[in-house]
């Protein structure tokens, strides 16, 4: 029988043995059968019974249970891990690191980097792409000095992250530098030189001495809740390669919150994208000359606050500098005091965003190139000095080649309104109304398209027509004169002849 079973027999026999004891000696006025058992002598012999019964199962009970020892148990050993199972988790600290930031730590953070890319692999991401498993550069929350860029030591590697506290460039740091550079010492067999590198839960500080991130020829990067600031080249630079994602990040070349003195001395670049597919989302840029310059294709900003320079002070927001090969989506970013400038822009969408402090978007001619451009529904507020939310920069030379443009739907305060879609009336007793469209369309001397209507009073049914759209003005005329009142929409966007349209 098992001890647990022995000790369920032992509670039920020594609760029936309590209850006839207490039966027996707890009323002093026995019943006639139990007084008969005291009077001849039998009641002290089925005590003793009960006695020598409960002693026997006390001596079973201690003889089941196994006794306590009074000395500690023995602690549990540690089994040792064959290496490819062991953590991959490199904490700084160990490698000799100084987290207070005053002694250099280059080397240590160095050593750190080369044992997590020499360390236990999980075969191959990308061709040519070592999987390092999600091995782990652990900062452990300290500020590391350091004196020379931390290069990863060789192309071929990938899922890898460096997180965790501040880096600190010293005062003989390479004015040319990044802290973090993700250019390859070395080649591979991969077309690209690393994968799925993440850099996330970090403040460089580039003491004016260089700039915070390269990432150059890489796949699928991410970064992710970084401060950077004082760069005096760029915050973060992105070459070729495909999919760099930078979330959730604030720069400045200086720590400030708007209205700073030195503003119009702000200089560098925030966000330097030179290669194709890559996002940068909710992040916040409060300090550069410009905040993000994109000269590659197929990128998205989403959620961007950008108050790095006024444009009054010869700062830009955004700056897509790809002329002919646009392809970029500005959606829901917030362009405060600072402005876009876009070159031959070719299919660029600019949307859900808000303009503050007669900050507006320029479209710059270089090759006389703008097609397949939407600027819609965007917020625009100014200081009713006349600033006109869409520009033209056309110094270079007009813009020839207009196609599939659609200026529309932006709502203004303070500012004028420009458009490639409006809508006017004109009311006359005569032959010939006139709309002028020329402060409200954005390309000068260009209709495309015309809709118009024509209503008449009394009884009178006059033929009409149009008659002229030069300088942007739309004339109607007809061949009786009458009180009427013209309603007209025009289009521009498309350098193709005129479609005319009258009911």
């Amino acid at each position: 029988m098992e001890p647990t079973m022995q000790g369920k027999m032992f509670t039920i026999l020594m609760g029936l043995a309590s209850l006839f004891i207490v039966h027996v000696n707890g009323d002093t006025s026995l019943p006639l059968d139990h007084q008969k058992l005291v009077g001849d002598g039998r009641y002290h012999d089925q005590m003793q019974k009960m006695q020598a019964f409960k002693h026997s199962l006390l001596t079973r009970r201690q003889l089941a249970t196994p006794p306590i020892s009074s000395s500690p148990a023995p602690a549990p050993q540690a089994t040792l891990q064959p290496p490819g199972s062991r953590p991959r988790e490199y904490q700084v600290t160990s490698y000799g690191a100084d987290p207070t930031g005053k002694s250099d730590s280059t080397e240590a953070l160095l050593k750190a980097i080369a044992d997590a890319f020499n360390g236990p692999s999980e075969g191959f991401l990308m061709n040519g792409i070592t999987n390092l498993g999600g091995a782990h550069i652990n900062l452990q929350g300290g500020n590391y000095l350091i004196s020379k860029p931390l290069r990863l030591p060789a192309a071929g590697a990938g899922n890898l992250m460096i997180s965790g506290g501040t880096l600190t460039a010293s005062d003989d740091f390479p004015t040319d530098g990044y802290l973090i550079d993700l250019s390859a010492s070395s080649s591979s067999s991969s077309s690209y030189n690393y994968e799925y590198i993440t850099i996330k839960d970090l403040m460089l500080d580039c003491k004016f001495r260089g700039g915070g991130i390269s990432v150059i020829n890489s796949l699928r990067t991410s970064i992710d809740n970084c401060y950077i600031t004082h760069f005096n080249t760029e915050g973060i630079s992105v070459q070729n390669g495909h999919e760099t994602y930078i979330r959730n990040s604030f720069l400045g070349q200086h720590i400030t919150a708007g209205g700073d003195r030195g503003e119009r001395n702000f200089s560098g670049t925030a966000i330097n994208l030179m290669g194709n597919d890559n996002a940068v989302t909710d992040v916040v840029i409060f300090s550069a000359a410009i905040g993000v310059m994109v000269s590659g294709q197929a990128n998205t900003l989403s959620g961007v606050h950008c108050y790095n320079k006024a444009t009054g002070f010869g700062g830009t927001g955004i700056y897509l500098k790809l002329p002919s090969l646009t392809q970029t989506r500005i959606v829901n970013c917030y362009l405060d005091y600072t402005g876009i400038v876009a070159e031959d822009p070719v299919q660029l969408t600019i949307s859900s965003s808000f303009f503050l402090g007669d900050a507006f978007i320029l479209l710059k001619s270089v090759n006389g190139l703008a097609k397949g451009i939407n600027i819609v529904d965007n917020m625009f507020a100014g200081s009713d000095k006349g600033i006109e939310i869409v520009q033209l920069d056309q110094s270079k030379g007009p813009f020839k080649k207009i196609d599939q443009v659609v200026v529309d739907r932006n709502n203004v305060e303070g500012m004028n309104l420009k458009a490639t879609v409006a809508r006017g009336s004109a009311q006359g007793n005569g032959t010939s109304w006139t709309v002028d469209f020329s402060p409200v369309l954005l390309f000068p001397n260009l209709i495309n398209h015309v809709q118009y209507s024509l209503s008449s009073r009394g009884t009178k049914f006059p033929s009409h027509a149009l008659r002229n759209v030069s300088q942007n003005r739309v004339v109607i005329e007809s061949d009786i004169a009458v009180a009427a009142r013209v309603f007209v929409m025009v289009e521009q966007g498309r350098q193709r002849k005129l479609k005319l349209t009258c009911f």
